[in-house]
Order: structure tokens, then C-alpha cells, then sequence
């Protein structure tokens, strides 16, 4: 219901949005309309998102059952209450799970927790949700300054972190709230961090713990851009070789070439004078740059940046949102078909059994990553992506509990229970959903976590090799590449090797 509403209200929710925000990004996902008169089902570019409508119908089914059903239905046997303080016994896989639990209500928070649009701005009086919002907010709207922003940002998207730096000045928002990490996990890439220098009285330029800097520094236009005014070259404090220096618009105008801290020649190209050029910044004022990617705790970066410029942070939490999201529709469509198969092959054998088990050996004798190859060239661009992805690896990640069921079902199928189930005439169907699978929790208890450890590398190693996601999907595969292509960036490589060590399988409950 949330979802529904917040759809026809125009509102992004976390995680409940989800499925529409898909269904506008993926051109397959949505149909194209020319009848404008809907009732609020079309998006003002006249796309009827199918995939959104059909998953809030699945939603509102499900939990209607749930709501028919009751907590009687749903009430644990004393059988099963043994296998839950027995699981719970055992800290290892209780605490596992408990740590994957949090991890994925943590994701479900959604832009609450990270993303570059504000959660609150006040300005005027009025009070502004932009994170909650599927509409943008532009610097300038109708001709009028929205958030007090003018020139060149009038017409983009305002940019929340510089508001928030500005609130409270005259005719800027009074307040502006920003999520935890203020960063988009892609596509939200960064200015490069800057550290400030010092000056000792001897005008030697020193690291802040006083010891004399060595290598690139520069004076700056804007200590928020990091833009560079004119870049020197230090060795031991001192300047030397060659100092370059440029206009606000990055055009190069400024030259010269330093011996010991000493001018030795000087070239000036640009408009007034050399002397108005070189005061335009402090020349005591020096800071070290530091360029992508940049180290932790450097331009407000907790765990730095990646070689594009994104926050590893942010980065790390959209990796985490693809893969919870991807085990959303990932295990119930890959359970539903094991254990469909699985328990039919235990209950019925004979042939039914031995065609299965050989269909199953073919099926996994076909090489994986030649298979994940070929599609990625023969399908179109548009139609790749996580629903792509998903399906290939749900075409060949049923077969591995099939045998585990088999096994469970037919020592089953010879218990009383099933015995007194035929002669009381239940169908087959009743006999392995109602009284046979209600015996095999415990198996798939042992086998949920796994799978969900497994999907999180599976979409890490196709990530790493070039044949997952697109880049606009954060990966902690991809995040590896890059830290493995850049080793003197080690942060990198830790933050992603790190994310995928700490994500943990909960210890099987036996």
C-alpha cells in the first residue's frame, strides 16, 4: 500500500520505491502510452510501469494471505522450538545471522543514510524533502532562486552539500539535514580533497606535524574545489623546478622556474598584470592536493575516494543495496524451483527421478562463464543489467539443494505420517507442501544463508572479470579490480576485500 501511494503521490520511499525506479530505468520494464488519460498510472512521460504495478500486487496479495491466514497458522510446533533454541545455542551461526539481519535493515534505509540530495531544507518558512521526493529541485525554479542559488546552478540540481555549508547566510536555506554519508554511491563523482601546509618562520613549507614537505603543492581559488592558482614543486620545503599557475576557468597563464626557493625566470600570458595575477590568493597559503583516488579522512571522505572519484563509503553501501536486492528475487525463485524438483524427485522416482538427475548433470557440465560471455555480446545494451544477471545465475543455481531435498523427501515419504496422508485421500501436492516440506525447515535454514554468500560473489567475480553489472550498479567486484589495478591506493583494495571478509555466512545449526 505504502508503495502504491507513494508512487501516485510522486514520493521516493526507501527500498519500497525501488520497484518503480526500476521499471523507469530498464526500458523493458515499462510500456510506452499514448492515452494520457490513466487515473495517475503514467509517468508524465507516458510510461506505464508495468513491473512496479505487478510487484505491488504481489506485495498486497502476499500479505493478505498472511492477514487470512492469522498467527495460528504460523504458530512454531514444539519440534520446531528445539531447532530454534538449538540454533541459537550455537553463537557462531546466531550471531552470523544477526550481523546479516542488521546489514540488511541497514540497507533498506536507503537515501536515509546515503545519498547527495538533503532529507530536510528550510527555506523561507518552507520545508523541503528533496530525498523523499521523486521531483528535482534545481537552484532556480519558474525564475525564482528555489535555494538561493543564481548563475550557472540556477538550472541543475541544487547542490545540497555546498547548502549546507552556506545555511544560515543571507537569503540561503535557514537549515539543510543531510544523510550520514552525503554521497551517492555512483555517479556522484567528487572534488579532490586538499590538506593545508604550513609556513615555519624560516619559510620552509612543513607537513602539519612540522617535518618539511616534499613534492606538489599549490595555492588555491576555491579550498572546496580544490582548485589550483599556481602549483609548485617542493623538495625538503624549498621550491624548485618548474611552478605553473592558472585562471579560475583553468586556463594556463602563469610560468616560472625556481632554484632553492629563488625565482630564476617567470612568464605571465593573461589578462592585467603579473603582480594582480600572483595576488589573487595567499602566497603563504599553500595546500597539498590530494587527486583521485584520494586517501581516507582526506575532503571529508571517511574511506577516500575510488579512481573515479566516488566515496568508497557510499560506494560500499550501493554495493550492499545490489546484493540484498539481488537475494530478494534471487532465492525465491531459485528455492521455489529447487525444492519443487528436489522433493518431486525423492517422492516420485522411477523415471521421473533418473530423467531429472541427468537433465541436472547437463545442466551443470555447461561452462558458466562462456555462457555469461556469449549473452553479454549477443544482448542488446539496453537490455543488460541486474534482471539479466539474475536470471542467468538463477538458470543454474537451483541444482545444488535439488539432491539435499531429494534425499530428505524420500526418507520422508516412508514415514506414518505420509502413510495415514494417502489413505486419507490428500493429494500429492498437499502431502509434499503440507506435511513433508513443514519437515525439511531445517534444511533450508542451513542452506538460505549460504545462498545469499554465494550470490553476493558470484555477482563479485562477474563483476571483477567485466561480465556483470553495468557501471551505473555499485560493486564490490569492480571496486576490487580497480583497487587491484592501482595497488599504491591500497584503501581501495581493503575497503572492497574487507566488505566481502565481514560479510558473513551464519554457521549451519547443526
Amino acid at each position: 500500500v505504502l508503495t502504491a501511494v507513494g508512487e501516485l503521490c510522486g514520493l521516493l520511499l526507501p527500498t519500497l520505491s525501488w520497484p518503480f525506479t526500476v521499471s523507469r530505468e530498464m526500458s523493458m520494464l515499462n510500456i510506452v502510452c499514448t492515452d494520457q488519460n490513466n487515473g495517475g498510472l503514467l509517468t508524465p512521460q507516458g510510461k506505464f510501469l508495468w513491473f512496479g504495478w505487478v510487484c505491488v500486487l504481489v506485495m498486497g496479495g502476499l500479505g493478505f494471505w498472511l492477514m487470512l491466514k492469522g498467527p495460528r497458522r504460523f504458530h512454531p510446533t514444539p519440534i520446531t522450538r528445539r531447532r530454534i533454541q538449538r540454533f541459537k545455542s550455537i553463537s557462531r551461526g546466531y550471531v552470523s545471522l544477526l550481523i546479516l539481519l542488521v546489514l540488511t535493515l541497514l540497507a533498506c534505509m536507503d537515501q536515509c543514510l546515503v545519498g547527495k540530495r538533503a532529507l530536510l531544507v528550510v527555506q523561507d518558512g518552507s520545508w523541503y524533502f528533496p530525498a523523499m521526493m521523486r521531483k528535482v529541485y534545481k537552484g532556480s525554479t519558474f525564475g525564482g532562486s528555489t535555494f538561493g542559488q543564481t548563475r550557472d546552478l540556477a538550472d541543475a540540481e541544487a547542490n545540497y552539500r555546498e547548502l549546507k555549508k552556506q545555511a544560515g547566510q543571507p537569503g540561503k536555506p535557514s537549515l539543510v539535514i543531510m544523510p550520514l554519508v552525503p554521497y551517492d554511491p555512483t555517479g556522484d563523482s567528487t572534488n579532490p580533497g586538499s590538506e593545508a601546509l604550513m609556513v615555519n618562520e624560516d619559510g620552509l613549507v612543513c607537513e602539519p606535524g612540522g617535518k618539511p614537505y616534499s613534492g606538489l603543492a599549490s595555492r588555491l581559488h576555491k579550498d572546496e574545489e580544490a582548485l589550483p592558482h599556481i602549483s609548485y614543486k617542493f623538495r625538503k620545503g624549498k621550491k624548485v623546478d618548474r611552478a605553473t599557475g592558472w585562471l579560475e576557468d583553468r586556463t594556463e597563464v602563469y610560468s616560472a622556474t625556481y632554484e632553492n626557493n629563488n625565482i630564476v625566470a617567470e612568464h605571465y600570458s593573461g589578462p592585467g598584470t603579473k603582480e594582480e595575477f600572483l595576488k589573487q590568493t595567499d602566497e603563504h597559503k599553500i595546500s597539498r592536493i590530494f587527486y583521485h583516488p584520494s586517501p581516507p579522512l582526506k575532503g571529508g571522505h571517511l574511506l577516500g575516494t575510488n579512481t573515479q572519484g566516488a566515496d568508497i563509503l557510499a560506494y560500499l553501501y550501493g554495493g550492499l543495496q545490489v546484493n540484498m536486492k539481488a537475494a530478494l528475487f534471487y532465492l525465491p525463485i531459485v528455492y521455489f524451483i529447487g525444492i519443487t524438483f528436489g522433493m518431486m524427485m525423492g517422492y516420485f522416482g522411477g523415471m521421473f527421478d533418473l530423467g531429472m538427475q541427468r537433465l541436472i548433470e547437463i545442466f551443470s557440465q555447461v561452462p558458466f562463464l562462456f555462457i555469461i560471455m556469449i549473452i553479454s555480446d549477443m544482448v542488446p545494451l539496453h537490455m543488460k543489467g541486474m534482471f539479466l544477471i539474475i536470471s542467468l545465475l538463477i538458470m543454474f543455481g537451483w541444482m545444488s539443494m535439488t539432491y539435499q531435498l531429494r534425499t530428505s523427501t524420500m526418507k520422508e515419504k516412508a514415514r506414518d505420517y505420509v502413510a495415514a496422508a494417502r489413505v486419507l485421500g490428500a493429494s500429492t501436492s498437499r502431502i509434499l507442501f503440507v506435511h513433508i516440506l513443514p519437515n525439511l525447515v531445517a534444511i533450508l535454514v542451513t542452506l538460505v544463508p549460504f545462498s545469499v554468500s554465494a550470490l553476493i560473489l558470484a555477482l563479485a567475480s562477474l563483476d571483477y572479470l567485466g561480465f556483470g553489472l553495468p557501471d551505473t550498479y555499485a560493486s564490490w567486484g569492480r571496486l576490487l579490480n580497480d583497487g587491484l589495478a592501482d595497488l599504491s591506493a591500497s584503501w581501495v583494495v581493503t575497503s572492497a576485500f574487507s566488505a566481502l571478509v565481514i560479510t558473513p555466512p551464519p554457521w549451519p545449526p547443526w
